[in-house]
């Protein structure tokens, strides 16, 4: 499953080939590069310092990358899916991990399909989460467990349904997807707390143990309990060496041993634990409940505000179950006169006119700057992040627009940054071909970052330098664009300014810190190409910023 043509054409002259898988329908061919840990690891080895090691590696090259796929052995493969789905912050980009129940290398195994199930869902659709796809199936990673050590539908999200679902096509729930809507760039947390533990709660148990078990080091703890949450209810013994620890500062999670269902405080038990300060842990797994006090015990907050977090839901790991209702979406006005008028009366019928019209009405709304109609229109139940006929999302619309509340707007209700259109080109990239200052820096404070290669972007900035706009500049400055970066004919902006006196252009670039020391082409600096072309003056600005750096050094 390799596309060789497509690789050697497109990078022959690169040092390491990727991979390519061929060309889907309407797709664009995806290309993947694969790197192996060496040694490799079971899964049944893994550590704390492996999901450490996982979360760094990505965000070492979170930028170059569109999505990544993490190839893990199936036993402690959950474990893995729900921490990184926390430690893996302000996530824009799509984070898939499989593995199989047959070894990849055996004759007949689930692993290829696996496989290339997790490249296609992380090359091609937006789903910003740490997921699971297995067994053509894809689930939110923080709420899957292993249910069969022999089925190859290994694994099971009890308490949610599929985020997507493969078969002749892939087919994804968007309204399931969590979004992250903090005006925050990714990044890794690279440290958890390892005084957790997991206890199941079985007939008899003393109270010692428990005691013993929740002695320090011992910061967080998980208690597996009866049904919806339920203990002993004439141990109150258990009872007391529960109180004993949340006194001391513990943070205790109640769980429920059944693999569906909730934890509630129906029951006398129930109450006795919310009492005694044991946290609700509602419908969360183990491997996430776990994981997620390994993540929120090590952040540096008081305990008050850890309990609080780990009562939040952060990444979707848990339901919500506070007595209240999801509203139901809006029927928008428009909609319901227009299936009056056309009598309509089945549900189908309708939806087909909402999926006819929403769109419209909304990317209307973003280009108009409507915020009334956009408000009322994703109370109707929308997708932030559908994309029109050339891809572009309603971000691109709103910042081609320059409207910055609405790009504002977008990004809070979880619009993602990273989607590009059908060249290529992301909300940043129309941000700075335009020269939206505002909304670049709102973009790259959310985690934006350009894609253009390197010869493509050395080209546009001694483009902007010939036609002498710092505008441009500026822009390209702001997106965090390298502004020493070479064009084809190995021309930094700086030598290109040189060349042709713009000296403002030369007055910029030496205020954000180019390299005045780059050699093209022709073995020439900057300031030799100023001086080159007779302009002393620039020659003698160089000459200064050069003193200037010699000084701070």
């Amino acid at each position: 499953m390799h596309d060789g043509v497509y690789a050697q054409a497109k990078f022959e002259n690169s040092t390491n080939i990727p991979l390519v898988l061929p060309q889907q329908a309407g797709k664009k061919p995806i290309v993947y590069w694969v790197y192996e840990y060496a040694p490799l690891l079971d899964s049944s080895n893994m550590t704390m310092d492996d999901w450490i090691r996982i979360a760094k590696d990505i965000q070492s090259v979170y930028e170059l990358f569109d999505g990544f796929v993490v190839l893990h052995g199936t036993d402690t493969l959950s474990y893995t899916a729900s921490a990184l789905s926390f430690m893996l912050e302000n996530l824009g980009k799509q984070v898939v991990i499989t593995g199989s129940q047959i070894p990849i290398f055996e004759t007949r195994s689930d692993g290829r399909d696996n496989f290339i199930g997790s490249v296609i869902v992380a090359g091609t659709y937006s789903i910003p989460e740490v997921t699971v796809f297995f067994s053509n199936k894809l689930y939110r990673g923080n709420r899957t467990t292993k249910v069969s050590a022999s089925n190859l539908q290994g694994f099971d999200s009890p308490n949610m349904s599929p985020l997507a679902s493969a078969g002749i096509s892939i087919m994804v729930d968007y309204s399931l997807i969590f979004r992250q809507t903090k005006l925050e760039k990714f990044a890794a947390c690279d440290k958890m707390c390892r005084h957790v533990g997991l206890l199941r709660i079985f007939p008899s148990i003393s109270a010692e143990n428990v005691r013993s078990f929740l002695q320090p080091p011992t910061k967080g703890a998980v208690i597996q309990t009866y049904g919806a949450g339920n203990m002993p209810s004439n141990r109150k013994d258990i009872l007391e060496a529960l109180i004993e620890a949340t006194t001391r500062g513990v943070i205790i999670v109640n769980i429920t041993q059944c693999l569906h269902g909730t934890v509630e405080t129906l029951y006398e038990t129930g109450e006795a634990l919310a009492e005694a300060n044991v946290i609700s842990g509602l419908d969360m797994t183990p491997e996430a409940a776990l994981t997620k006090l390994c993540y929120v015990l090590e952040k540096d907050w008081d305990d008050e505000t850890k309990r609080k977090f780990m009562m939040r839901n952060l990444r979707g790991e848990m339901s919500n179950f506070n007595n209240q209702e999801e509203p139901e979406p809006k029927e928008l006005d428009v909609i319901s006169s227009i299936s009056r008028a056309l009598h309509l009366s089945s549900e189908s019928d309708v939806g087909h006119v909402k999926d006819l019209l929403i769109p419209t009405l909304f990317f209307t709304a973003v280009v108009n700057g409507d915020m009334t109609r956009l408000e009322e229109i994703f109370d109707s139940g929308i997708d932030v992040n559908m994309t029109d006929v050339s891809g572009w999302t309603a971000v691109h619309m709103a910042t081609c627009e320059n409207h910055i509340d609405v790009v504002t707007w977008l990004l809070k209700k979880g619009a993602n940054v990273h989607v590009r259109d059908k060249h290529g080109n992301s909300p940043l990239k129309i941000a700075v071909d335009t020269d939206q200052h505002k909304i670049i820096e709102l973009l790259v404070k959310t985690g934006a970052h350009l894609t253009e290669p390197p010869m493509r972007l050395g080209e546009a900035l001694c483009q902007a330098v010939t036609e002498n706009s710092n505008t441009k500049l500026k822009s390209y400055h702001l997106a965090r664009a390298n502004l020493d970066t070479l064009d084809p004919c190995g021309r930094t902006a700086l030598h290109v300014a040189c060349s042709l006196g713009a000296e403002k252009c030369v007055k910029l670039l030496l205020a954000v810190g180019v390299s005045t020391q780059k050699i093209d082409v022709n073995g020439l600096t900057p300031i030799m190409c100023a001086q080159n072309n007779n302009y002393p003056g620039i020659a003698e600005l160089i000459l200064q910023e050069e003193n200037r750096r010699s000084l701070r050094n």
